[in-house]
């Protein structure tokens, strides 16, 4: 299974001055958007957020302003362009050294349930979360088109999907694909039934795969249109993967006797795996 693995930062997380990092609240928006609150400790200068992505060179400073009650804010509007990654937060005043900041209070209640409607072009999600040695990062994703997908099923020897497209709407060509993770394999085809507000369905039949990861994709155009990957990103879980567990189910392929079962990757995509099975 693909996992990402972030890179060192170059800015200092030193244990022995965490207790010193004030704690940093987050507030969530339906539109993607983060609000973030710090208690205000007489700055002698111009005080920022940082986030800083693992991966890649970008920064985007925010700035902090007196919000009352001793405390500064700062806001990240959706609107503002944060790849897709993992985006660690630091402190910064003046020309001081950036400093991690701490988690805090984390209200999330806006993304359970989320459901932007079908004609939104570009998804957004952000998901502030504390790492396993206490800090602050924040989870982004931007996808445009996207399938979210919904309710699996689990039947005889296949996998029902069903998944709501954003940005996007099936042809009479639209079809599902299944490609191999190591690009070895041919991608294997599946028909796509449309239902209403953009929902549509497909099948998995385990059987008609060779052992492996499969990644799941929309193809709601047909092969000239957009490869829309299918995963599970509107709501407030930050790992999917230990989360959803599914039971396997049995088929009998060309290759013998197969177990399949779908699972969310590290990036909260859909996949299944096959395993052949005695």
């Amino acid at each position: 299974m693909m996992t990402l693995a972030p890179r060192q930062s170059t800015h200092r997380d030193d244990p022995e001055d965490r207790a010193t990092i004030p704690r940093t609240d987050c507030v969530a928006d339906f539109a993607g958007g983060l609000t973030f609150e710090v208690p205000a400790r007489g700055e002698s200068g111009p005080a920022h957020l940082l986030l800083v992505p693992r991966d890649g060179d970008r920064k985007v400073r925010l700035p902090l302003t007196p919000a009352g009650d001793g405390l500064l804010r700062a806001a990240l509007p959706s609107s503002v362009d944060v790849p897709e990654g993992f985006w660690d937060v630091y402190l910064q005043t003046g020309e001081d050294e950036p400093r991690r900041l701490a988690p805090g209070v984390n209200d999330l209640r806006s993304l359970v349930d989320r459901a932007p409607a079908t004609s939104s072009e570009r998804i957004v999600v952000r998901i502030p979360y504390a790492t396993k040695h206490g800090n602050l990062t924040i989870r982004s994703w931007e996808r445009s088109p996207h399938a979210e997908a919904g309710e699996l099923h689990i039947g005889d020897g296949r996998l029902e999907v069903t998944a709501r497209l954003y940005g996007t709407g099936p042809t009479s060509e639209a079809y599902a694909e299944l490609t191999d993770q190591n690009g070895v394999l041919t991608a294997v085809r599946t028909d796509l039934t449309a239902h209403d507000e953009g929902e549509v369905r497909f099948t998995v039949a385990y059987g008609d795969l060779r052992p492996g990861h499969w990644d799941l994709w929309l193809r709601p155009r047909g092969e000239d249109g957009p490869k829309v990957r299918v995963a599970r990103l509107l709501d407030d879980v930050v790992d999917k993967h230990p989360v959803f567990v599914y039971p396997k189910a049995r088929a009998e392929s060309a290759h013998g006797p197969v177990e399949g079962a779908p699972y969310y990757t590290a990036h909260n995509d859909l996949s299944v795996t096959v395993v052949a099975v005695d």
